[in-house]
């Protein structure tokens, strides 16, 4: 996830990646975040190309896909578009039938490519800088 939101080309500048995200993501807070989730791994050749998770929500007909990162070198080779196929399926088989997600700039055309579509945009501000991303949903 660090080295995703690290990687060049971005649209995000130095200081916002920084500000995203100073240093990778760890310890109990982190983990019991992630024990909330169905999360499904990229693994290319034993490497580690991205990730996806599926947060459900108190209203069981909602999920939220909260975590979406391919690393750069393996972007553009189908693996959003698969990981995402997963996410489906699961949140189908569990009576889902919304789903929500707040997409990055880098993000929101693979997302629009799935089906989601843009209901807010918004500006998130992290110590001094300001990020755009986007809120967005699909029903599926």
């Amino acid at each position: 996830m660090y080295d995703a939101v690290h990687a060049l080309p971005s649209p995000y500048s130095e200081a916002q990646r920084r500000a995203w995200m100073p240093e990778p993501r760890q310890g109990d807070e982190w983990n019991a975040r992630l024990c909330r989730q169905h999360i499904v791994i990229a693994d290319i050749a034993g490497h580690t190309a991205g990730f996806m998770s599926l947060e459900p929500q108190d209203d069981a007909s909602l999920g939220y896909v909260d975590f979406a990162y391919i690393l750069p070198q393996y972007r553009g080779q189908g693996i959003f578009a698969a990981l995402y196929g997963w996410i489906e399926a699961r949140a189908l088989g569990a009576g889902i039938t919304r789903l929500t997600t707040h997409a990055s700039l880098a993000a929101r055309p693979a997302f629009e490519r799935e089906g989601f579509t843009v209901t807010q945009e918004e500006t998130v501000t992290i110590g001094a800088e300001q990020l755009r991303r986007f809120a967005m949903t699909k029903k599926i």
